[in-house]
């Protein structure tokens, strides 16, 4: 058998290949002793999200549970990681799990951990899980049935997509977004999120809000390239003020202006910044991934925000919000959170606070935006995945950690900064990131300048200097 490790936020493989009955077994057989090794009377949560064949992955994964004495709380039906995140707090379990790939491509399945605070489970404890997964599956599934352990009472079907939408409904003024006259559009990109924003605001425009495990294709990220229907459905309207798109299991933001141009995560954190602070009056720490735009923590710095930039990976955000006052965490792939909810990454939490700023403003997005920059500048930000062999990969990630690079093209480098990868200071508006994926040969590459062409030329120069066509 194959060894299973925990990537940045979950195990994700192959469905069919890695991803099996019997390898989600295994990982299951680690979450359950660890449960049981950390917890009285255990509880799990346990969802899973739009995938294919999802319903028979998680109930292996109750099967497993069950067999072991352990309480499980199984949802009824596809739900996103949110759902069981607040499903874990709401229910008191011990913690949650969640079967879902997330953004990655319809050909992925995977496994996320939550802890019992309802956001992801510490580096120590997925580490003290993934030590713990055994060779093989020594539990004969087809014996097990998920009827008897519910009669027995080990297995117990909840709604946690009504535990969800009665949370928002206690959190957000509904009514006034609905009677706003404001035009709202979503982007299920036929994730785990497609039901609940019919349910809250029906009278948005929805696409892409139907079950479709194969997502036309296409991996549910909701970056620019992946929202380029959504961006035309907004322009050929011309009524739609802002469009929201979440990912495969609705923890992840992409956003898009009345123009249909995107709105990417470092100008949401900033918007979030400004309604929670400037217009709502919360006070609290900012605490961002190393990747993220400098002008967070000039904002911050303006307003005496405490502020902290982390590693990449939400669990490191999560860790701070759940031991210190947060007001926004956040990173640059489009997971953000806020004071008032769960430690956790989400989405459609996240469109709703920024829907409601318009309707509370009376301001375009496009307005809001313009207040940011009259703050802290105006800013564009492109990112880059260098696809290369592992060699090259690893002979730049050596001269990078030799310091070799001291200018990429006409950028001097004034500063570099080694939180998580290699961040090249250049001036007060221009920067470059370079950090390598740890599962692929590929180096991602981040940009930012006052403008998307000075962003983008940035990257055409540190290509030219790494000797990567």
């Amino acid at each position: 058998m194959d060894k299973i490790k925990f990537g940045t936020d979950g195990w994700r493989a192959i469905i069919a290949k890695e991803f099996t009955v019997d390898n989600v077994a295994r990982v299951s057989i680690a979450t359950g002793e660890w449960t049981k090794k950390n917890f009285k009377n255990p509880t799990i949560v346990l969802g899973h999200d739009c995938r294919f064949a999802g319903e028979l992955f998680a109930h292996a994964a109750a099967k497993v549970f069950a067999s072991k004495g352990i309480k499980v709380l199984l949802a009824k039906g596809f739900v996103s990681t949110p759902m069981v995140s607040l499903g874990a707090v709401k229910l008191k379990a011990s913690m949650g799990v969640v079967l879902t790939a997330s953004h990655n491509p319809p050909s992925y399945n995977g496994y996320k951990l939550k802890a019992d605070f309802g956001g992801p489970l510490s580096p120590e404890g997925v580490q003290e899980v993934e030590d713990m997964i055994p060779d093989t599956n020594d539990i004969n599934l087809e014996n097990l049935s998920i009827e008897t352990f519910v009669a027995e009472g080990l297995i117990e079907y909840v709604d946690l997509e009504k535990m969800y939408l009665d949370h928002v409904k206690a959190n957000f003024d509904l009514e006034l977004i609905k009677n706003s006259g404001l035009h709202f559009a979503y982007d299920a990109m036929y994730g785990a999120g497609q039901n609940v924003l019919k349910k809250l605001l029906p009278e948005m425009s929805f696409l892409h809000c139907d079950y479709n495990p194969s997502f036309m294709g296409q991996a549910p990220e909701p970056i620019a390239k992946n929202l380029t229907e959504f961006s035309e459905y907004i322009k050929k309207d011309g009524t739609i003020v802002a469009g929201l798109a979440t990912d495969g299991d609705a923890d992840r933001i992409g956003l898009l202006d009345a123009k249909g141009e995107f709105v990417d995560s470092h100008h949401i954190m900033l918007l979030l910044m400004n309604y929670l602070h400037k217009y709502k009056g919360l006070t609290g720490k900012i605490v961002v991934a190393a990747s993220t735009t400098p002008r967070v923590k000039r904002l911050a710095d303006k307003w005496n925000l405490d502020f902290d930039e982390v590693q990449i990976g939400f669990k490191h955000i999560a860790r701070q919000m759940v031991n210190e006052d947060v007001l926004v965490g956040g990173e640059e792939s489009g997971g953000i959170a806020i004071k008032g909810h769960i430690p956790e990454r989400d989405g459609i939490w996240m469109g709703l606070v920024i829907f409601e700023y318009m309707a509370k403003t009376g301001k375009s997005l496009e307005d809001l935006v313009q207040e940011i920059y009259d703050l802290v500048g105006e800013f564009k930000y492109w990112r880059d995945d260098l696809h290369l062999t592992e060699e090259v990969k690893q002979e730049v990630i050596k001269n990078c950690k030799a310091d070799k690079y001291k200018s990429f093209g006409k950028y001097k480098v004034q500063e570099l900064q080694t939180i998580d990868g290699f961040k090249y200071i250049f001036n007060d508006d221009e920067w470059l990131m370079i950090r390598p994926s740890g599962t692929e040969p590929v180096l991602r590459a981040y940009a930012e300048s006052k403008t998307l062409d000075g962003a983008k030329e940035i990257l055409a120069a540190a290509k030219e200097e790494l000797g990567i066509a």
